[in-house]
């Protein structure tokens, strides 16, 4: 395997996870297959992998190494300088793009740089120096929809805000799949609404899952009613459930970006006097989990409401729910309570 070269071709730094040219090239395959191959990962995960493997490339050449194959000593390298400013997690991701690529290159297990003792030894050493706490956005806790909900007009605007943040926070909803409910996914029942997620970052395969959505006992925070309140105002029978407004407040036809998420989320928390930097899309999906720990609710039951495949996440909310609810101090302060 190559170390150095001071002519390193464009074909040898190529990101070839978004167009893989063994796949391309391999004349046993029909092109029905290829096309299908081609996307065997979501394509924010293709976009992100790019640009970290970019980033590799970028280091390999100020650094006269070769990226495309590379070595376990360089990968080593990188990943110490990487860290020097980069966070615990997104030295991981880099590794991850790095041995991706190698293996749509072609290069096995064995034959892959990325998974060398060597580097995972490295990544240990600087997961116990800088540790994986990653501080993420305050969460919209049930109490907190209740000073939201002050803060929404009549307007058809606001009925449309109403009940995406509403619903954003019932269905634990991550801002992709929520832009991307349409109206004939949703069933309204007498018990309250079921919306079918056809695919999302958990289920790749696509297999969707159908999450329900109780009525309130509290009109004032139900999202059912606030779904039904926006049908009824906008007159959508088919189509994106969420859509942009044109300047004379006709609706446009294609969906919100997840990025608009962020954006009403923070609106509206600065409207009810909380700080919208502390405030993101993630935060109604977060504030479910966090509230559901609170109220007592099981890890199963809220890996189903959130779709999560891994616990782990889960009981990172159950404790930040329970570190109050479970404080040694509130025995000590409540000794008869």
């Amino acid at each position: 395997m190559a170390t150095n070269s001071n002519t390193h071709s464009g074909a040898d730094n190529a990101f070839l996870l978004g167009h893989n040219q063994l796949i391309e090239e391999n004349s046993r395959l029909s092109y029905k297959s290829k096309r299908r191959m081609q996307k065997s990962k979501a394509a924010n995960t293709l976009k992100a992998y790019g640009c970290d493997w970019a980033d590799f490339v970028d280091w390999c050449a100020a650094h006269d190494e070769q990226a495309l194959p590379t070595t376990p000593e360089t990968i080593v390298n990188y990943i110490n300088d990487l860290a020097d400013d980069a966070k615990a997690n997104t030295v991981a991701r880099r590794i991850t793009a790095i041995s991706e690529n190698h293996l749509a290159a072609g290069y096995d297990r064995e034959r892959n740089p990325a998974k060398a003792t060597m580097v995972r030894a490295a990544m240990a050493a600087i997961r116990r120096e800088k540790g994986t706490f990653q501080r993420g956005k305050s969460p919209i806790l049930m109490e907190t929809l209740y000073l939201l909900a002050d803060c929404f007009g009549e307007d058809i605007v606001s009925l449309r805000d109403r009940a995406l943040i509403f619903l954003g926070f019932a269905g634990a909803f991550r801002r992709s799949e929520l832009v991307h409910i349409q109206v004939e996914d949703l069933t309204l029942t007498p018990q309250g609404l079921m919306i079918f997620v056809p695919q999302s970052k958990g289920d790749q395969l696509g297999k969707g899952a159908t999450i329900a959505i109780p009525y309130a006992p509290e009109a004032e925070i139900c999202a059912v009613r606030a779904v039904e309140a926006w049908l009824r105002a906008s007159g959508l029978h088919a189509g994106p459930l969420f859509r942009g407004f044109k300047r004379n407040q006709e609706l446009r036809d294609h969906e919100l970006t997840d990025k608009a998420v962020a954006l009403i989320v923070k609106k509206y928390a600065g409207m009810a006097g909380l700080d919208p930097a502390n405030f993101a899309g993630h935060s109604l999906r977060r504030g479910f989990a966090t509230s559901a720990a609170q109220h007592d609710v099981d890890a199963l039951s809220i890996m189903r409401q959130t779709r999560h495949k891994s616990e782990k996440m889960v009981h990172r909310y159950i404790e930040q729910g329970n570190l109050f609810k479970e404080n040694p101090l509130n025995k000590m302060y409540h000794p008869h309570g």
